[in-house]
């Protein structure tokens, strides 16, 4: 086959990524102009090179001798990008790249993720502060016999600030967690006793709505890998918000199961149900079902911010429901791998 013919391409040359074929030797046998301009080679240079001669980088050699998939590197010598590498093998046994410069993206998240950190930095003092002087008014009005009209109103300014407060923490949050920084998947997790603390968590939340909290777990359920901080973070949200949504009698279960390989969670309640419309969109921040028929309100974050906590596992995250008789929020995750027990693999 002719090179050149090859790599010029015109098919290869209009996509606005690069691409490169190893051949079974895994030496460069196709490139395109993009794959060139980020590799900082001169057009037809990246011709006849080895996988260590084209990104000058042996864990990217290694990465392609497992097998290849998906993976993010920086290349470049002049000035470095960041790539999404994916690779795949091809029947005559050498192996496609594909090289997607992600690096304007990447800059772009990294501003967003600044401006909301200092942003919720400099909001937390003011809130705190009416925070404190609202509890200061309340507690003042009680003692000094103000009017019940007037106390209901600092009432009110109270709940709000929480409200904004939760808001701020959890915009926050799930900013580190976008940013990718946030979650380090290295505790042993028993699934089932999780479900124990969150539901103790809770219990007085639901109590005062007359809702009751219930756990069933199995405790053959597998040990998953994982931030065990972050996972209890996940079940208080779908038990708070499977709280909230209940009637004023009902109940909430958490239920704790092996599944395949690894770990199922479910919350379930029986309470107003998702509209058929909406349940895709739950998952979306600030996106929330239903505003009139909730109790304690929110923020629209939480589901959000459990979605990324559990992708970041490794898992899968879900609903089923249907309007007027309650919804299932489910989580599903891998089980720790068995060489993970030994010490010389944790220490790995």
């Amino acid at each position: 086959m002719d090179q050149t013919h090859v790599a010029e391409d015109p098919l290869g040359e209009l996509l606005p990524v690069g691409i490169l074929r190893f051949d079974a030797g895994r030496r460069v046998c196709e490139a395109n102009a993009r794959a060139h301009a980020l590799l900082d080679v001169a057009p037809g240079r990246l011709l006849g090179r080895s996988v260590m001669e084209t990104f000058l980088d042996l864990r990217i050699e290694r990465f392609l001798e497992e097998g290849g998939g998906t993976t993010e590197v920086r290349v470049g010598a002049g000035e470095p990008r960041t790539v999404i590498l994916r690779a795949a093998p091809t029947p005559d046994g050498g192996t496609v790249v594909v090289l997607e410069d992600v690096s304007e993206l990447r800059r772009l998240r990294q501003i967003r993720t600044e401006f909301i950190d200092n942003l919720s930095h400099e909001l937390r003092t003011p809130i705190s502060t009416v925070s404190l002087l609202a509890e200061t008014a309340a507690r003042e009005a009680a003692a000094d016999g103000v009017p019940e009209r007037l106390r209901d109103r600092i009432a009110k300014i109270e709940v709000e600030t929480g409200h904004l407060a939760q808001m701020v923490a959890e915009i926050l949050d799930l900013a580190r967690i976008e940013g990718g920084s946030s979650i380090v998947p290295e505790d042993d997790v028993d699934l089932a006793r999780l479900a124990e603390l969150s539901a103790e968590r809770l219990r007085l939340f639901a109590e005062r709505g007359g809702v009751q909290i219930t756990v069933d777990a199995d405790p053959m359920t597998p040990i998953v890998r994982g931030e065990e901080q972050r996972l209890g973070q996940v079940l208080v949200n779908l038990v708070h918000n499977a709280v909230k949504f209940s009637p004023d009698g009902g109940e909430v279960a958490i239920r704790v199961r092996a599944e395949g390989d690894g770990a199922r969670v479910e919350v379930v309640d029986h309470g107003i149900g998702i509209k058929r419309d909406d349940r895709a969109r739950v998952f979306e921040r600030f996106y929330k079902a239903d505003r009139a028929r909730v109790r304690g309100g929110g923020t629209g974050l939480g589901l959000a911010i459990s979605r990324h906590i559990v992708a970041a596992h490794g898992g899968t995250i879900g609903v089923e429901s249907e309007e007027g008789r309650g919804s299932t929020f489910w989580f599903v995750l891998p089980a720790r791998p068995p060489a993970a027990s030994t010490p010389e693999a944790v220490a790995s």
